[in-house]
């Protein structure tokens, strides 16, 4: 795939993965996700996969809105860095948030499936 076209895939796979967050349908959610994926959230620091769907279940994190633009895609054989820039509104504990980050996920193909790894969110400052 030539570079605009890993883009446009890639910010389809986001799309689709960003509608499952809107749902806060944890199956949903959880396709997305290797068994061993990890969040890095400034906030809570390393969020497993377990714990973080487990709070979507209890309802105690609540996406209303995720938007991202794919901004780079650096694929090496198997893995893929997709690097974006994203809106994430919603409630944490009956707390709202509009947070803007910059987003990493890191994607291993197997069996031509894309998983995400690992999720990586910076607050954007500039």
């Amino acid at each position: 795939m030539n570079e605009s076209d890993l883009l446009a895939y890639f910010q389809s796979l986001e799309d689709d993965y960003n509608t499952s967050l809107e749902s806060n349908d944890v199956e949903k959610i959880g396709q997305y996700y290797s068994e061993d994926w990890v969040l890095l959230e400034p906030q809570f620091g390393i969020v497993s996969k377990n714990d973080f769907l487990k709070v979507i279940a209890d309802k105690d994190l609540i996406h209303s809105s995720m938007k991202k633009q794919v901004i780079s895609v650096k694929v090496m054989s198997d893995v893929a860095i997709v690097i974006s820039r994203g809106m994430n509104i919603g409630k944490y504990k009956s707390v709202e948030f509009n947070a803007e980050n910059w987003i990493t996920n890191t994607y291993h193909k197997v069996d031509d499936i894309w998983s995400m790894v690992m999720s990586q969110e910076v607050p954007v400052v500039c």
